[in-house]
């Protein structure tokens, strides 16, 4: 780490003046497996939640979820609706989490390529992150990482998944706005869709909606909002939205925008925005003590010692599963 970020002190006072180097470096300790820099990390993120939701009444420090399937132009959305919102004086933040490989943890990282009038705008701050082979398809540390962000006077934050399996439902229990993003031309799009996901979106949005697509899109829309009326609200007083636009052109994005701020305004007048705050910070200290305990076991002396031996009992069925399993745990708890 350089001099300038010795201490927790100097990482919590850079991050409040909104530098992005401090920014930047305190993500990259949060990432860290080192035991050193993950206790540092935790006591960076603790003395920075104060400064987070005290500028939620007017939308700053917004967490927004960006999911859809794999080709539905994620990067390329988030890129038009950050500049646009960039352009007006906001600060973006974009939490890219890309695919990673389980076998080698690398990650592709392309992001920023694509996101190229975003990347190079001074208003916004782009941290593309490796999963390393994390469930669901989202960087483990992406709790931490929306804390610092905010904390660091980011008034918009994006958080980008892959767009696979569990990723969704993880992304839509840590922001304030889940959006679905969709195109056509995929088969059956409203079949294809899982009804758990359409029913967590607060906004649908109908990308690539030009050219000889746009009479498509259109289409989709409307045939998704006829869905959503037999649906369950995804919040109380929001009915969920449906809407086009084409994020190669423009069109569409301040439309979408418009709603967002009609979804933020509507949340705080029945106090919806703060409610979720709080029941995702228990959901989140329960996630922490698993991941805790599934640490401290793996790591634990006797455990490791014994864990080869009950695999390979298993193996040749001398162990069932549950008979191995309940020999590490006790192992542990004593």
């Amino acid at each position: 780490m350089p001099s300038s970020f010795q201490s927790i002190d100097d990482y919590v006072a850079g991050i409040l003046e909104g530098d992005r180097l401090a920014l930047s470096r305190a993500i990259t300790l949060i990432e860290s497996t080192r035991v050193d820099h993950q206790s540092m990390a935790r006591e960076v993120v603790s003395k920075c939640i104060p400064h987070t939701g005290k500028g939620l009444e007017t939308g700053k420090g917004l967490r927004i979820g960006i999911t859809g399937p794999p080709g539905a132009g994620k990067s390329t959305f988030i890129d038009a609706l950050g500049s646009f919102l960039a352009d007006q004086g906001k600060r973006v933040a974009v939490l890219a989490i890309d695919p990673s490989s389980k076998k080698s943890k690398g990650s592709i990282l392309g992001d920023k390529t694509r996101m190229t009038r975003l990347s190079s705008h001074p208003n916004a701050f782009i941290r593309p992150s490796p999963n390393a082979g994390t469930s669901g398809g989202l960087a483990s540390r992406t709790r931490e990482a929306l804390v610092l962000c905010e904390a660091a006077g980011y008034d918009i934050l994006f958080v980008e998944t892959v767009g696979v399996g569990q990723s969704e439902f993880e992304v839509h229990s840590m922001v304030d706005m889940l959006l679905l993003l969709l195109i056509t031309g995929a088969g059956d799009e409203i079949q294809g869709i899982k009804r758990g996901i359409m029913e967590m979106a607060d906004l649908i949005v109908v990308n690539k909606a030009d050219g000889e697509n746009e009479r498509e899109a259109d289409m989709l829309r409307r045939s998704l909002k006829h869905v959503l009326h037999m649906m369950p609200k995804p919040r109380p007083d929001w009915d969920g939205a449906v809407q086009t636009v084409s994020s190669l052109k423009g069109s569409g994005i301040e439309e979408v925008w418009n709603t967002i701020q009609s979804y933020v305004t509507t949340l705080n007048g029945n106090g919806q925005i703060e409610a979720i705050r709080k029941q995702q910070a228990i959901e989140w200290m329960h996630q922490h003590i698993e991941h805790e305990l599934r640490s401290s076991f793996h790591h634990n002396a006797s455990v490791s010692e014994q864990m080869q031996h009950m695999q390979r009992a298993v193996e040749n069925g001398t162990k069932s599963p549950i008979e191995a399993a309940e020999e590490l745990l006790r192992l542990f708890l004593n």
